[in-house]
């Protein structure tokens, strides 16, 4: 597997890990940089809508059809829910949905969308391996690294179409629209320093 190119130029290399490719070490600024680049694409489709817990369309008038559904609201509005929710003794969820997972930098106004995902089976997905687990993993211990926290949480929307086409459709909607890095169609975009291995 390939390894990811660098994200700050060769000043930010300091060292070579023990298998001789070089590591990345992500300084505090950094991290505050990036996590700003993302807040300048993503804040401005919350619009004046802020943290307060409305159903906005995510789309607009002419969003892309749902097969009957209804459009989901802003995923940064929805509830948020710790990501150990699925060892609850009953899932809040089930069924068809559409998922996001966001953290809400202490130093930004609004949370930051890092993934969005579907599924037919919203009390089933997260459950054992998932590449965006090992993204957050990295991203975590990254921010731990530089003195920053986190504070993770994922959100379900679940009027997604039963249909699997139509879910996948309003899922890559969705992810061109809001560009989360953790998503493998946009990484490169953001220069994604967090690995999945």
């Amino acid at each position: 597997m390939a390894r990811q190119g660098e994200l700050f130029g060769p000043s930010a290399l300091a060292h070579a890990s023990e298998n001789g490719t070089r590591e990345l070490p992500l300084l505090a600024h950094q991290l505050l940089e990036w996590q700003a680049r993302l807040a300048a694409h993503q804040h401005p489709l919350l619009g004046e809508q802020g943290d307060t817990p409305q159903q906005g369309s995510l789309f607009g008038e002419a969003g892309p059809a749902t097969g009957g559904q209804s459009e989901p609201p802003n995923p940064l509005l929805l509830r948020p829910q710790p990501l150990s929710f699925w060892r609850w003794p009953t899932a809040p969820q089930r069924g068809a949905a559409l998922y996001f997972v966001a953290d809400r930098p202490t130093n930004l106004d609004q949370p930051l969308l890092l993934y969005v995902g579907e599924t037919g089976r919203a009390d089933q997905r997260w459950k054992g391996e998932h590449d965006c687990k090992a993204y957050l993993a990295a991203y975590s211990e990254a921010l731990l690294a530089a003195g920053l926290t986190c504070q993770l949480s994922i959100r379900f929307w679940l009027d997604a179409p039963e249909a699997t086409r139509p879910r996948r459709a309003l899922e890559q909607a969705l992810i061109q629209r809001w560009l989360p890095p953790f998503n493998k169609e946009t990484r490169s975009r953001w220069a994604t320093p967090f690995q999945a291995e």
